[in-house]
């Protein structure tokens, strides 16, 4: 059964995926950003034996279950990161509890989310990345690329995403990115949380290993010494961009920042962002 890492685009998740990563699958060895173990859903391998169009939109919509049936055939435990957000439709659903053993569901301020998308998706303004962040039929994806992740991924507008994945009532455990750059308890939340719902237990240096592992520091490192193959590709942007210098007070004008804060104003009060 799969537990969930799942968030907006821009919103922490690689970071407590290669926190995940060093706790489960490195021992002392460094991670290594371009060998991370916990795979993205979807992913055009999960697909291959079930559609004949990986570029078909309903197609991968309509299948989400079957390949997850397939990935469950083992009746494991196992951890796959997405972006999707958790939809339904009058004939699937993107999940379902049979599938689903957990969620670590990965939040952001979108005031901060936006100066992010702004770079990874090379858009011309913040008010054409807020466009991105408000539409609702929003995929994102292509047929075009070579990745295996590059594949048709609904995740609809930041806050449909947000309440899609909060209803989720099977362990589920709701992660602030902002409290993981200050907070080191937020890391234990993460660590309590798979010791009670997997059979892993954690030691203290095991999970400072795994911190030293995810820091923004030794991320961007790793960037800048040999690549990493989830950066955008488009003009050569890096993927750990500002980390915890990302601060929308020092990027936003005040109009953007007050159209964020209206048309998100029920999450983020609801998040404590406002």
């Amino acid at each position: 059964m799969i537990i969930w890492l799942a968030s907006y685009p821009k919103s922490g998740n690689t970071w407590v995926r290669i926190f995940l990563n060093s706790l489960l699958f490195s021992n002392k060895e460094e991670v290594d950003i371009n060998n991370i173990k916990i795979e993205q859903f979807p992913n055009k391998k999960h697909f291959r034996n079930i559609s004949t169009d990986l570029s078909n939109i309903k197609d991968i919509l309509e299948n989400s279950i079957n390949a997850q049936n397939f990935i469950n055939i083992d009746k494991k435990i196992k951890f796959l990161k997405t972006h999707s957000a958790n939809w339904k439709t009058d004939n699937s659903n993107f999940t379902d509890k049979i599938n689903t053993h957990g969620v670590i569901h990965i939040v952001r301020d979108p005031r901060n989310v936006i100066t992010s998308l702004k770079n990874h998706y090379s858009k011309n303004s913040y008010g054409e990345t807020l466009e991105f962040m408000k539409d609702e039929k929003k995929f994102i994806g292509s047929k075009k690329m070579e990745t295996e992740f590059d594949i048709p991924t609904l995740i609809s507008s930041w806050s449909n995403h947000y309440n899609s994945w909060k209803k989720f009532d099977k362990n589920y455990l709701l992660i602030k990115y902002e409290d993981l750059l200050y907070k080191k308890n937020e890391f234990f939340k993460i660590t309590t949380f798979l010791e009670k719902n997997t059979k892993n237990k954690f030691t203290n240096d095991q999970i400072d290993k795994a911190l030293n592992d995810c820091s923004f520091k030794n991320l961007k490192q790793q960037e800048m010494e040999k690549g990493f193959i989830e950066a955008p590709k488009s003009k050569n942007q890096n993927f750990f961009y500002l980390g915890p210098e990302n601060n929308w007070k020092k990027f936003l004008d005040s109009e953007t920042t007050k159209e964020i804060e209206s048309y998100f104003e029920i999450e983020m009060k609801e998040l404590n962002y406002l």
